[in-house]
């Protein structure tokens, strides 16, 4: 089945909070364990978060880096690019952050934004995002082939829960930095979006760096989906072992 937002069930979650703690620990712990064969091997991991606003991409990264060491890994939140960035190719800015021996970047957006945010907001040329497909691809290619996994979370939720999330935004004084008025004129490009997601599926989701769409509706489902998801294909593109250590519950305490 093609990748498109209206074949991923937003219905899904867990049974309860139990489930959710045992599952996410043994995740992190587990990821754990590959970020210490990385460092061993000098090898590196690419992560790239892309989602509807308040989708839930903080709340997960959070959950994805919380046991590992922090001098490991860098989170890069990227936001619309400087004037002096804007004089030079797109993609500069994103190799300039690639992580070095043994570390990790994660990216809160990235060089998708070219043909999502750009695209739809007329901020690049039809031509020019339209290319963009095979300069990811290729970028991309570059970066596995040269033994950087590079693994593409895309979280969707439903547009009646983004609402319901702004409105908890607005209230809650720890979280109302998080709302603008940008995120309210996004919503009304609804459709645009899901046009411009359902084109990159298409377009980018390769062999080499397949995206994994997650159901953020539930949040739970969502962060656990994302630790479970990273610690499979981590394994998967290092051939790190991920069994955890006979009596792990007692030793993780």
């Amino acid at each position: 089945m093609a990748l498109k937002l209206k074949n991923i069930d937003l219905k899904a979650r867990l049974a309860d909070k139990d489930e959710y703690e045992k599952r996410l620990r043994k995740a992190q712990l587990q990821l754990l364990l590959i970020q210490r064969h990385l460092y061993e091997n000098k090898r590196e991991a690419v992560f790239v978060f892309e989602g509807w606003d308040a989708a839930g991409k903080g709340g997960s990264i959070r959950r994805l880096v919380e046991r590992l060491d922090p001098r490991g890994y860098v989170v890069h939140s990227i936001a619309a690019p400087s004037t002096e960035e804007k004089q030079v190719h797109y993609l500069q800015r994103f190799w300039s952050r690639m992580p070095g021996p043994g570390r990790v970047a994660i990216f809160d957006r990235s060089w998708y934004g070219r043909v999502l945010v750009e695209r739809v907001e007329s901020f690049a040329t039809k031509e020019a995002w339209k290319r963009a497909y095979d300069e990811i691809n290729a970028f991309e290619r570059i970066l596995v082939g040269d033994g950087v996994p590079v693994i593409k979370f895309f979280l969707h939720i439903d547009k009646d829960e983004q609402l319901k999330r702004f409105q908890e935004r607005e209230t809650n004084p720890f979280k109302k930095w998080k709302i603008t008025e940008e995120d309210y004129r996004n919503r009304k490009k609804w459709p645009q979006y899901e046009k411009a997601i359902d084109d990159m599926f298409k377009e980018t989701s390769t062999k080499c760096a397949p995206w994994h769409a997650v159901a953020a509706n539930r949040k739970w489902h969502a962060r656990v989906s994302v630790c479970e998801t990273a610690v499979a294909a981590l394994a998967a593109a290092t051939g790190c072992e991920t069994k955890l250590p006979k009596g792990w519950q007692d030793l993780d305490q």
